[in-house]
């Protein structure tokens, strides 16, 4: 087991090497890459549902589809403000707000 971990050791310093020698900070662009590309999956997902509130066939699980736009909404907004990603960061940055704004009309208190 000692032979495991001196090679995970060395493997990990091979990493670093390539790395810090290409530009500082390597790894924290490349972590800040995967937040923003989860960040795009949840925007992809958060039309998917918008888009489905819009057809006729989702119209019996209509509220759930509107409590799910609200949560994926909430998720995106904490998400966005804990790793502090501003709006040009993201491909998919701009989701349509309107269709939040158009289920309100919907909700029953």
């Amino acid at each position: 087991m000692k032979n495991g971990h001196h090679r995970e050791g060395h493997h990990g310093e091979r990493g670093r090497g390539r790395e810090g020698g290409r530009s500082r900070g390597g790894a924290k662009t490349f972590r800040r890459g995967r937040v923003i590309a989860f960040l795009e999956t949840l925007q992809v997902k958060r039309t998917t549902i918008a888009e489905q509130l819009k057809k006729p066939e989702f119209q019996s699980i209509e509220q759930i589809l509107i409590g799910e736009l609200k949560a994926i909404d909430m998720v995106i907004d904490e998400y966005k403000n804990l790793f502090e990603i501003q709006e040009d960061e993201t491909a998919t940055d701009s989701f349509p707000e309107a269709d939040t704004k158009e289920e309100s009309g919907h909700e029953e208190h």
